[in-house]
C-alpha cells in the first residue's frame, strides 16, 4: 500500500492550496453572505487546467484520474467548501460522466468549453419527487422525427442557475419504468428552458443550487448520451465515483476546523494559561486528528478502489458516510474548543459547520450509504 501522492499530485495539491489560499479566500466571506459566484475564479481553475482532471488531452483535459480530481476538491474545501462543491458537481458529476459515457463525436463538441470554464456543466437527475427514489423521476422525452421532446423538471440541482450544458435523465419508455430512462446532453440555454430562482440554502452559499424546467423542449437524436432507455446504467456508473470523490470535499472541512481548533487552543488563555493544556481540550484534539486522519484514509482508500473497479459499492458509500458525519461532528466540536468565539462568524468555523451537513445528504443520504453498506455485506458475505 503507498500512502504517498506522486510527485504531479503533491504539485496539484500544492498548485491548488495555492490558488485557495491566495485567489479564493478573499471571496470566501462574500459568496457566503451574498450566496455570490466567482465566475473569474471558475475560469481560472480551467486556465490552469483544473477542470477537467479525468478529460483526455486531446478534448484540453489533464488525463489523471480521481485521486487527483479529489485532491482538487479536498483542497478548495480548506478555504470554501461551496466552491469545491459546484468544481466537483462541474468535473466530476457533468464532465467525467461525459468522458465515460459519450461518444467521440459528443466528448470533441462539448468538452473543450467545458475544461476551458467557457461553460459551466450540471448533472440534472433530482426531481421534487425523487429524491433517494432518483430512478423514480416523472420527466419524459419523447421521439418525434430525428429530435425528442423533452418535459418534466428537475430540483436541488448543482450550478443549475449558471450551468450551460447538462446531462439530463427522462423517460423515453415510461411503461418500462426505471428501465426506460435515456440520458440526454441538453443546451440549458435552449428554447423551452427555464432556470428557476436560486435557491437560498443553510449552508454551501455560494454553490448556486435551483431548479430546472423543460416545456417541449427539443433534443437532437445525436445528443442521446449512451443507449436509448438505458440511462439507468449510466446512472448507476457514476455513483460510486461521485460519492468517493466528492467525500474529498468533507475531508477538506475536517482538516480546516480541525487546524481551527488547535490554533485557537494554542492562542486562547484562560486561568492563566493556555487551553490547549488542559485535559478536556486536549481530548478533543486528539480525537479530532484520528477522525480525520481516518476519514483521509478511508476516503482515497475508496478512491483507489473506484479506479480499479467502477462498480465498487461499499467503500465509497462508506467513505462518504464517514467523511461527511465526521465533518460535521468535528465542526462542532471545533467551535465548542472555541467557545463563544466560534459561535461568531468572524471565526468561519460556524460556516464550515453549515457547510458540512449538506454532505450528508446530498449524492445519497447517509441512511442510503448504510443500506448500500450493509446490502453489499450480505450480497458478498464477507467483509474484505
Amino acid at each position: 500500500m503507498n500512502f504517498k501522492f506522486t510527485d504531479e499530485q503533491q504539485l496539484i495539491a500544492e498548485t491548488v492550496r495555492d490558488f485557495a489560499n491566495t485567489r479564493l479566500e478573499p471571496v470566501a466571506e462574500k459568496m457566503d453572505k451574498e450566496d455570490y459566484w466567482p465566475h473569474d475564479l471558475f475560469k481560472e481553475l480551467g486556465e490552469l487546467g483544473l477542470l477537467g482532471p479525468t478529460v483526455d488531452v486531446k478534448y484540453g483535459g489533464a488525463e489523471s484520474d480521481y485521486v487527483t480530481q479529489t485532491i482538487i476538491l479536498e483542497e478548495l474545501a480548506k478555504v470554501s467548501p461551496a466552491f469545491a462543491l459546484s468544481i466537483g458537481a462541474h468535473s466530476n458529476l457533468m464532465v467525467d460522466n461525459l468522458c465515460r459515457n459519450g461518444n467521440e463525436e459528443q466528448k470533441a463538441k462539448y468538452l473543450p468549453k467545458l475544461v476551458t470554464g467557457e461553460h459551466v456543466g450540471a448533472l440534472c437527475l433530482t426531481e421534487p419527487g425523487s429524491g433517494s427514489d432518483a430512478l423514480g423521476m416523472k420527466s419524459t422525452a419523447k421521439l418525434a422525427g430525428d429530435h425528442y421532446i423533452l418535459n418534466g423538471s428537475k430540483t436541488f440541482i448543482t450550478n443549475a442557475p449558471i450551468a450551460d450544458v447538462g446531462i439530463v435523465y427522462a423517460k423515453t419508455s415510461p411503461e418500462k419504468g426505471k428501465r426506460g430512462i435515456t440520458a440526454f446532453i441538453v443546451d440549458l440555454n435552449a428554447e423551452g428552458v427555464t432556470k428557476g430562482q436560486k435557491m437560498e440554502k443553510m449552508g454551501m452559499r455560494g454553490s448556486l443550487t435551483g431548479e430546472l424546467f423543460f416545456d417541449d423542449v427539443k433534443i437532437p437524436v445525436e445528443n442521446v448520451m449512451g443507449e436509448v432507455d438505458k440511462g439507468h446504467r449510466v446512472v448507476m456508473s457514476g455513483l460510486s465515483a461521485e460519492r468517493a470523490t466528492l467525500a474529498g470535499i468533507s475531508l477538506g472541512i475536517s482538516e480546516a476546523v480541525s487546524q481551527m481548533a488547535l490554533n485557537y487552543s494554542l492562542e486562547r488563555e484562560q486561568f492563566g494559561e493556555k487551553i490547549a493544556n488542559f485535559q478536556m481540550i486536549q481530548d478533543k484534539l486528539a480525537n479530532m486528528y484520528v477522525e480525520t486522519m481516518t476519514s483521509k484514509l478511508l476516503v482515497y482508500y475508496a478512491v483507489s478502489k473506484v479506479m480499479e473497479n467502477h462498480k465498487a459499492n461499499r467503500e465509497p458509500a462508506a467513505s462518504i458516510y464517514y467523511a461527511a458525519e465526521k465533518s460535521t461532528k468535528l465542526a462542532l466540536d471545533a467551535i465548542q474548543v472555541m467557545g463563544g468565539y466560534g459561535y461568531m462568524k468572524e471565526y468561519k468555523v460556524e460556516k464550515f459547520m453549515r457547510d458540512a451537513k449538506l454532505l450528508e445528504i446530498g449524492a445519497g443520504t447517509s441512511e442510503i450509504r448504510k443500506l448500500i453498506i450493509a446490502r453489499d455485506l450480505i450480497r458478498t458475505g464477507s467483509f474484505e
